[in-house]
């Protein structure tokens, strides 16, 4: 009979291109990887992998036992998830990834709703941005992932996109700023001022930056800074601005510590995104908190019956 255990390792191995990386997310040495293999193959009597520079390589017969695999994956999470009553789990998890403003200011409120309602279950989060965001849901280290703003992703891609909700973004400015004093500002009105942002390679530094370029407005960068509270610090410290989405700022503006400026005539507006791999179904303790989502976002119900 086939060995399961010995057919994910297989799976592990092909979808990770490598023994080492395959060793790496299964925690174990690459020669106990390899050593599985080779009893694989042995009990059938065929050759699976061929190793080369660009990493392995499936034979004939290795293509069809993947093909199997697969499906045999996909199978076994749907049992489970069809019998499994999560009410009742003594425990669970979720391994959920976000960029960082999501993280923090989104996930926490959702996060808690849903432990209220299942207490014995727990969700992981881990923060980061995007593109690591994708590179963990395709090496099948996270669940699902929830995104902010624009996703770059190959057509052949396994990753499956769902939009969540719209976001407006606004100039956020402190005590000492002379937009302190208006209600509302144009895009043109940022040309010359000081901009606190995130760090280039996030996909919010290059989503406002690709918007001034195409509008011919030139800042000046003051700092930049990985995660949004000491964007929020150095904005109310001193006479520069920033670009943040209301729920990142709401408990300031209501202090009177920051003031939230809609820019007129030309919102910034991005998307919250649900990310997820294809190839691996959702399992009970992801599809609960997927329902448990619905209540907010109504069109996850077909995202969750899928």
């Amino acid at each position: 009979m086939l060995n399961l255990y010995k057919l994910d390792i297989f799976t592990q191995v092909v979808e990770a291109g490598s023994f080492s990386a395959a060793a790496e997310r299964l925690l174990m040495s690459q020669s106990g990887v390899s050593q599985h293999i080779q009893d694989l193959e042995r009990s059938l009597g065929v050759k699976l992998l061929t190793r080369s520079a660009r990493g392995v390589q499936l034979t004939e017969p290795g293509k069809t036992l993947y093909e199997y695999a697969q499906r045999i994956a996909i199978l076994a999470t749907e049992a489970e998830a069809a019998v499994t009553d999560v009410a009742q789990l003594a425990a669970g998890e979720i391994l959920l990834g976000a960029t960082p403003g999501v993280g923090v200011y989104v996930l926490a409120v959702w996060v808690e709703s849903f432990g209220l309602r299942y207490p014995r279950l727990s969700v992981n989060v881990q923060t980061d941005i995007t593109p690591r965001i994708v590179e963990m849901l395709l090496a099948q280290r996270l669940d699902i992932g929830i995104v902010e703003g624009e996703l770059n992703l190959p057509p052949d891609t396994s990753l499956i996109s769902h939009e969540l909700e719209t976001v407006e973004h606004f100039a956020v400015v402190g005590r000492k700023h002379h937009f302190w004093a208006l209600d509302a500002i144009t895009l043109d009105d940022l040309a010359g001022h000081t901009l606190i942002t995130r760090q280039r390679e996030s996909q919010t530094r290059i989503w406002l930056d690709e918007i001034l370029a195409q509008n011919g407005i030139r800042v000046r960068i003051g700092a930049e800074f990985d995660n949004v509270e000491s964007i929020k610090r150095a904005v109310m410290a001193g006479t520069a601005l920033t670009i943040l989405p209301r729920y990142a700022v709401a408990d300031e503006v209501e202090m009177g510590l920051l003031h939230a400026l809609p820019i007129a005539g030309s919102p910034l507006q991005r998307v919250i995104k649900l990310l997820w791999d294809k190839r691996r179904p959702f399992g009970p303790v992801t599809r609960s908190f997927l329902r448990h989502l619905a209540a907010r976002f109504p069109a996850l119900g077909e995202v969750v019956s899928r």
